[in-house]
């Protein structure tokens, strides 16, 4: 038997099209309405055999968040290609990139 879910994103911009507010919802996962500052959407196209992408970050997202952010999210896309895949070697490249990435940005926690 097949289901049904949804994925509820709602943006608001203020008048130069610059989102001021991100807010999503998913039923299934339990989530109503939570906010967000910065999303990156990414979707494969079968047809084109190309990936279509929305990234949006609302305009009180600072430079530090969207560093964290994107060390995040490279690490939770190694997570995801292992997961999927099962090429160990190549995801582990990945994060020791992103270990680079953030050591680079400033933002690995300090050593105890």
């Amino acid at each position: 038997m097949s289901k049904k879910s949804q994925i509820k994103i709602e943006v608001e911009t203020n008048e130069n099209n610059v989102p001021e507010t991100i807010q999503w919802s998913a039923e299934d996962g339990g989530v109503d309405e939570a906010k967000a500052k910065a999303m990156v959407l990414a979707l494969w196209d079968e047809n084109d055999q190309n990936t279509m992408r929305i990234d949006l970050w609302t305009k009180d997202m600072t430079v530090d968040e969207m560093k964290q952010f994107f060390h995040q999210t490279l690490l939770t896309m190694a997570d995801t290609f292992e997961r999927a895949t099962g090429e160990h070697n190549i995801t582990e490249d990945l994060r020791d990139y992103c270990h680079h990435f953030a050591d680079k940005m400033n933002i690995l926690p300090p050593l105890s």
